[in-house]
């Protein structure tokens, strides 16, 4: 009895440390986006600091909601590819003013609470098949992969490809290279708290070389820059609604399939309709804080990986997002070579949910085949999922198998594909 007392308390302190490791491991491969985010959303009307305000205000409720309601190692921040389009595409090339573009936020998020809160959420969950389940995290696996190779360097732009492989006697390369082996390393050999390692000793490594990043000057807080107030003036017009389609079709469906991945990868799937309400409220504060939603970041890979089971180490990367308000000089000098590496070594557990799509069967593995190269190769989390979506059906049509496609599908393949002719029509 007294043994399995102690063995239970030894449990519980490996878990509240693998917790609180984990928490700051999420936290450490998401700052980057307070600078990121913050630099777009000054490309649709408002100044950097007052967007790097934002994504921090953003990043906090919504992981800290996540933490305390959901009780998930979860971390929410801005999406990346969302972003853009709320900055390029909304704001810039609707011309809507940046409170127009707000409340265009504000009305897709209400439109993602009701699939959330009623019957429509689950109607939509089991209408996805599996097969593209699993691709919508494979494709993002792969993605997470570019983005590592991109930013340690290891793949450029090619002067006659579209990628080619970077110069190997550059500094940040030799840098890029040394800290993803010993990435591996520790990773293989399954050494406590191991990409928190690497990222420390890939800083370390990186100013050995002369390569240290020098960081941003400390934001300064005004005031009226925390809360905005949507603006309705542009609700009457057609390129409104035209813009609110798209952003929430992305919300539902990428939150959908980043949640399923990660809770697959969580074993905690009855956690699903928590963790996905949880996301619709926080795209909803979004309106107000005043920047572009926040998604379940696909770094989650990273904290899950990293041993994060419980809300504990949501709620220490919500608080470590607030502090950023104070430590951005310091934060933003970890260089990317030393983050880049795990976003390799997550892509790739990410990309082993290839397993489960049953390549065998051709009327499945064609649209996630699809949905696995198009998230990488567009550069598009949701561009990538709708030519999934809508090869899904035509697959299944012209195999004469239209009784395995819910209705539900098919209207969801249908928007996916009006969304990608209003494009092309450049309305």
């Amino acid at each position: 009895m007294l043994f399995n007392s102690k063995k239970t308390m030894l449990n519980t302190r490996e878990n509240l440390r693998n917790d609180i490791v984990a928490g700051i491991i999420g936290y450490l491969t998401t700052v980057y986006i307070v600078v990121v985010n913050g630099s777009i959303l000054s490309e649709a009307g408002i100044t950097l600091e007052a967007g790097m305000i934002a994504t921090i205000l953003a990043s906090f409720v919504g992981t800290l909601l996540m933490g305390i309601i959901s009780k998930l190692p979860l971390i929410l921040i801005p999406g990346m590819g969302i972003n853009a389009l709320f900055a390029y595409s909304i704001i810039q090339g609707n011309g809507f003013s940046f409170e127009e573009g707000l409340a265009v936020v504000l009305v897709a998020a209400v439109i993602f609470l009701v699939t959330a809160f009623t019957k429509l959420g689950l109607i939509l969950k089991e209408a996805i098949p599996n097969s593209l389940k699993h691709a919508i995290t494979v494709g993002l696996g792969f993605f997470l992969i570019l983005i590592g190779l991109e930013k340690s360097g290891l793949v450029v732009s090619g002067e006659s490809t579209i990628i080619a492989i970077g110069d190997f006697t550059s500094p940040t390369i030799i840098v890029s290279i040394i800290t993803l082996f010993l990435a591996i390393f520790l990773f293989v050999k399954n050494v406590p708290a191991n990409f928190l390692i690497t990222m420390i000793v890939g800083t370390f490594i990186a100013y050995l070389f002369g390569i240290m990043e020098s960081g941003t000057k400390a934001i300064q807080l005004d005031a009226s820059e925390l809360l905005f107030i949507p603006s309705f003036s542009a609700i009457g017009e057609l390129s409104f609604w035209l813009a609110v389609f798209p952003l929430a079709m992305i919300l539902i469906f990428e939150n959908m399939g980043l949640l399923n991945g990660q809770l697959h990868m969580l074993d905690r799937n009855k956690s699903y309709k928590s963790g996905y309400r949880v996301t619709a409220f926080s795209t909803l504060t979004c309106a107000f804080l005043g920047t572009s939603p926040t998604v379940s970041a696909a770094e989650n890979a990273a904290v899950i990986a990293s041993k994060g089971k419980n809300g504990l180490a949501a709620i220490i990367a919500g608080v470590l997002f607030l502090a950023t308000v104070f430590i951005i000089p310091w934060i933003t000098m970890i260089p990317s070579t030393a983050i880049s590496p795990i976003l390799i070594i997550v892509g790739f557990l990410m990309a082993q949910n290839i397993r489960h799509i049953p390549l065998d069967n051709i009327s499945e593995a064609i649209p996630a085949f699809l949905i696995v190269v198009m998230i990488p190769f567009t550069y598009s989390i949701a561009d990538g999922m709708a030519f999934g979506f809508i090869a899904y059906p035509i697959v299944k049509l012209a195999l004469g198998k239209q009784k395995e496609l819910p209705a539900t599908l098919v209207i969801i393949s249908t928007l996916f594909l009006f969304d990608f002719v209003i494009k092309i029509a450049g309305v």
